[in-house]
């Protein structure tokens, strides 16, 4: 059964604007460490770390009816096929592990990265 969805888009100049005025404040707020590390070995960082992004809105969106996450107890990576999978931390991982799954698609351009998510009842 689905309890939540959630949608976002973001501008990726926006992204940008904000890693090259804020640096790793920015960076180290919305991003775990290993996400970091992927995204800025990318040609294109700000595409990767825009979807990252969205990506964290859209899953805060789509489980804010039953828990209100914070930008490090999400992080994102890639599998071997290209496919988002989520990983939750600290307290939400308690929280949300066995009861709740959550799906994410992202996707982006070259001005825009966006991502759905959809929190499920297990």
């Amino acid at each position: 059964m689905i309890v939540g969805i959630g949608i976002d888009i973001i501008e990726i100049e926006r992204i940008k604007n904000s890693v090259d005025n804020l640096g790793d404040f920015f960076l180290k707020k919305i991003l775990t460490e290993n996400e970091i590390k992927y995204c800025l070995s990318k040609p294109n960082k700000y595409q990767h770390i825009a979807a990252r992004f969205a990506a964290k809105e859209a899953i805060y969106k789509a489980c804010s009816s039953v828990y209100k996450l914070s930008w490090q107890e999400v992080e994102i990576f890639n599998d071997n096929d290209g496919k988002p999978n989520v990983i939750l931390r600290n307290k939400a991982k308690e929280f949300f592990e066995g009861k709740y799954a959550i799906l994410a698609s992202i996707t982006h351009s070259r001005e825009y990265a966006a991502c759905v998510a959809i929190l499920e009842l297990n």
